[in-house]
């Protein structure tokens, strides 16, 4: 029997299993992408005019990127145990870095003519913000989240040696049993199937983003 052959019949006696490691890596991507969403977006709106606390919101979020996955997955696991959190907690803060620094290069890169000519109109701050500001930048926002999604499905992989589930718990399983009969086939599933969720997610948020803006920014 072929490798192929061997790999779709092993998936498809595990199709349970498949199903329930796919759901917890996308429920990993989802919360922690809109949890980091709102931290980043949030931050880069108050500290877009201030120097000193932007850099040091940048500085920071960048820090947590160096920090290697495995120590970082592991660090909170005094704090909140296994599962769910300490996964949680390290794909959030490695996915801030990505929109934080988009959301300021995006506000920062609208044109100052257009915000003086909305406050000509009579906008407020919170009106330029949300209706010029914001949409102007959202395209650069959100390539930014595109890559932390992207970085979340990768990085996902390592929540299975803390007990977080996921589809590196096939990626665990392989390499814990290697050279016997299915090892490579459990290894081969979580990676093929990450591949497959990051090509699907990075295609959703293109989507997405052709729907959420305009065509004269588009363009």
């Amino acid at each position: 029997m072929s490798g192929i052959e061997s790999w779709f019949e092993y998936l498809s006696s595990r199709w349970d299993l498949v199903a329930t490691t796919l759901t917890e890596t996308l429920f990993y991507v989802i919360t922690v992408i809109v949890a980091a969403s709102v931290v980043s977006i949030a931050t880069g709106v108050l500290t877009r005019n201030r120097a000193l606390p932007r850099e040091l919101s940048l500085a920071i979020t960048s820090v947590f990127l160096t920090i290697p996955s495995l120590a970082l997955f592991t660090i909170f696991i005094p704090v909140v145990g296994l599962g769910f959190w300490p996964s949680f907690i390290a794909l959030f803060l490695y996915a801030l870095l990505p929109i934080l620094r988009n959301t300021v290069t995006g506000l920062q890169s609208v044109d100052s003519s257009v915000v003086e000519s909305a406050r000509g109109m009579g906008m407020t701050r919170a009106q330029i913000l949300f209706r010029v500001e914001l949409p102007l930048a959202w395209p650069i926002i959100l390539a930014g989240i595109r890559v932390s999604a992207l970085l979340t499905v990768g990085i996902s992989a390592i929540a299975t040696l803390v007990a977080g589930g996921g589809l590196g718990d096939f990626i665990k399983s392989g390499l814990a049993r290697l050279p016997l009969p299915n090892s490579l086939e459990a290894i081969w599933t979580g990676v093929i199937l990450s591949l497959l969720l990051a090509l699907a997610i990075d295609t959703s948020m293109r989507g997405i983003g052709r729907l959420t803006t305009s065509a004269g920014v588009r363009s």
